[in-house]
């Protein structure tokens, strides 16, 4: 079974604006690049998603609408992946409008070539868009590991919330270390 990185949200803005976020960033760049060196090493797919909306917000979910609220705008540079990530030019991404990365998007075409797969989520928010992308993979009937280590979440409460709803049921959770090992052993 083909191991597949999906890196969800990882963006400019929400680091700028989420204080919560912006004191993990350095540990969550660091816990992801090795995880996606490790991908890298063992030649296994690796997809960013990013977030992104048109500035009339005309394609923006419900509650940004309704409160005018303007993040990750096309063209902006809140809209960009973290700089110090370690995305190449070739690596697919998938640009999302809503929490899960297969809502509307072409995230399944994406992977179908692979057949079968193990999809590693890290990224952030866990309680949002990991964890409902998460869920929509477990009803697609693909196995998910979220990277504890290269998770996270602007709000600690949900995070840990979303963590233990999911864990064993819908995800298997598990730590860089464990994941390295995973990989070598696919």
């Amino acid at each position: 079974m083909q191991s597949v990185l999906l890196v969800i949200d990882m963006q400019v803005a929400f680091f700028e604006r989420v204080p919560a976020l912006a004191v993990q960033r350095a540990a969550l760049v660091a816990a992801i690049n090795e995880l996606v060196g490790a991908f890298r090493r063992a030649e296994r797919p690796i997809l960013w998603v990013r977030q992104e909306f048109a500035a009339d917000l005309s394609d923006a979910f419900l509650d940004m609408r309704r409160n005018a609220s303007r993040i990750t705008i096309a063209g902006t540079p809140g809209a960009e992946l973290l700089p110090e990530l370690d995305r190449k030019a070739h690596d697919p991404v998938i640009v999302k409008q809503r929490y899960s990365a297969f809502f509307r998007t072409a995230l399944e075409e994406v992977l179908a070539p692979w057949g079968a797969v193990t999809l590693v989520i890290a990224g952030i928010n866990t309680h949002a868009c990991v964890r409902t992308t998460a869920i929509d993979a477990y009803q697609r009937d693909i196995e998910v590991l979220l990277a504890r280590d290269g998770i996270a979440s602007g709000d600690a409460e949900h995070h840990d919330v979303t963590l233990r709803y999911l864990d064993e049921h819908i995800v298997r959770i598990q730590t860089n270390p464990q994941l390295l090992a995973h990989l070598e052993g696919a």
